[in-house]
């Protein structure tokens, strides 16, 4: 699903980023996920059984002209983008969650994603002086530039160990 980045990806390596790392404005790309037909139709029949995401055939003349993932499937897949890529391995804490998540196109078996991911704040805990808040602009592309999914994250990280 993903490949490994290059030291020129982020400024420090996912196995030694530490809240410091994350900087207010930075963006950063990262992908490919694609999903398949099949993987579409079984994540939904599981998950989301809505004939749009489980039947080619009757999909074809619902509203969207044919069989499109789930919106929950779509997050999963770039959750793992999120994760692999941005969300360090060895200073996260936790999410409190995701905020204004929207899926203005949908994906649809084949499509390729990547992420691009914007620091959009960062501010040390006044009460726990061990961690900060990295709230993060998350937007999912197609091969075409489209946004297919838009959330913002917010992550607890720790702050770098003094040394």
């Amino acid at each position: 699903m993903t490949g490994p980045l290059g030291a020129a990806d982020f400024p420090a390596p996912i196995s030694d980023r530490w809240f410091e790392d994350y900087v207010v404005g930075s963006v950063y790309e990262f992908g490919h996920a694609s999903l398949s037909e099949t993987e579409i139709v079984a994540f939904a029949r599981h998950y989301d059984p809505q004939s749009i995401h489980t039947d080619p055939a009757r999909s074809a003349t619902g509203p969207f002209n044919g069989l499109i993932a789930s919106g929950v499937h779509t997050i999963a897949a770039c959750m793992r983008l999120y994760v692999d890529h941005y969300v360090s391995h060895v200073a996260s804490l936790a999410s409190p969650g995701l905020d204004e998540i929207r899926w203005p196109r949908p994906v649809r078996p084949g499509d390729q994603l990547r992420i691009r991911v914007t620091v959009a704040e960062a501010r040390a805990s006044r009460s726990k002086p061990d961690r900060g808040l990295v709230h993060s602009a998350v937007v999912a592309l197609n091969q075409d530039e489209d946004v297919a999914l838009s959330f913002t994250a917010m992550n607890f990280f720790a702050r770098r160990p003094s040394v």
